[in-house]
């Protein structure tokens, strides 16, 4: 799977691009099968609160692990493969490295969401245009159990963040979901939504009777480690 001229025009222009079956079948096989044997370990935690930022709720569910890559021989390796390495040349430059990597899953009926933010409130880099998100659909990803929503150009703006009460460690920015035309990403398993650093985005609850889980891999271009102190996982140049 190589990103067309269009999607590479779209992520230029509108900060994401959505490649669908990006990743084919045996390859979702082998990263479910991955993801299982995460969880039978009990590797995934719940970082959502009862509202206060630090207790945690037992009625709303939103499993973490982060980074996953020191757990997980696949995971750890999968930033390596060539159509990765390809993808993100494409879109920030030769030479990134990889920054962070982590899971979410929703479960069943309980699963709650992560509220909208930009990662780039978090990393701080002067331009948000030099790291994407990679955000692999490991299910069907849905309206119904709360896939990817983003609002697109919005890495044209600089959203205030504030500490999200809801989460043990996550911000949250303001976010009017009608007149800044949000857009839900869709898309069946092995799809990928590639983003700007500065696009807002969240998920939203499971309704379903199914879980749900996405992997979240983030590049960054590598004459920006270091600066506001930007790191790579492990200063791992993939290019």
């Amino acid at each position: 799977m190589k990103l067309t001229a269009d999607q590479i025009e779209q992520f230029k222009t509108e900060g994401y691009a959505i490649a669908h079956h990006f990743f084919a079948r045996r390859e979702v096989v082998a990263m479910q099968a991955a993801l299982s044997r995460l969880i039978d370990a009990g590797k995934l935690r719940n970082v959502a609160t009862d509202g206060d930022g630090k207790t945690h709720s037992t009625t709303k569910t939103n499993l973490q692990i982060c980074p996953v890559s020191p757990h997980s021989d696949l995971f750890r390796s999968l930033p390596f493969s060539q159509k990765i390495r390809d993808a993100v040349r494409l879109l920030i430059g030769q030479n990134f490295v990889l920054q962070l990597d982590q899971i979410f899953l929703k479960p069943a009926r309980q699963g709650t969401g992560t509220s909208w933010h930009q990662d780039n409130a978090y990393f701080q880099i002067p331009n948000p245009g030099a790291g994407t998100g990679m955000w692999i659909a490991l299910h069907d990803a849905e309206v119904e159990n709360g896939t990817m929503h983003i609002v697109p150009r919005s890495h044209e703006r600089l959203y205030d963040h504030e500490r999200d009460m809801g989460s043990d460690h996550n911000i949250v920015c303001e976010v009017d979901e009608e007149k800044d035309c949000v857009l839900p990403v869709e898309m069946a398993a092995g799809g990928v939504l590639f983003f700007n650093y500065g696009i807002a985005h969240c998920t939203k609850g499971n309704h379903t009777d199914s879980g749900r889980a996405g992997l979240g891999l983030h590049f960054l271009r590598s004459d920006l480690v270091g600066v506001n102190g930007a790191s790579g996982l492990k200063r791992a140049v993939l290019s």
